[in-house]
């Protein structure tokens, strides 16, 4: 049974955000990544099968190592997902603001 992760289960994890902002800096094998992390490797070798099966990070076998590189493409979709969200909390942050400003202008 072929069962696809759900890409936002992935990020929802702050250690595969971190590895997402590693690699996003600077593609990096596996143990690189894991250096950076107090856990386990398998741990983290974890995580990056995750995102790899998310299609958020892509590899490339270079010799006897694979570089992890993340998918900007995926990201896009992701931003573009949560784009009107985003808006909508500003519209109403921004109300909110003015609805304030104008109740201290007042007192």
């Amino acid at each position: 049974m072929n069962l696809r992760r759900d890409v936002f289960q992935a990020i929802a994890d702050p250690t595969r955000r971190s590895i997402l902002a590693l690699v996003a800096a600077q593609s990096m094998t596996a143990g690189a990544i894991a250096s950076n992390f107090d856990t386990a490797r398998p741990t983290v070798s974890k995580h990056i099968q995750i995102l790899t099966e998310c299609e958020l990070l892509t590899s490339e076998q270079k010799g006897r190592e694979i570089i992890y590189h993340l998918n900007p493409q995926k990201m896009k979709e992701i931003a573009d997902f949560i784009e009107p969200f985003r808006k909508m909390w500003e519209e109403r942050f921004n109300s909110l603001e003015t609805i304030m400003k104008n109740y201290k202008n007042k007192n």
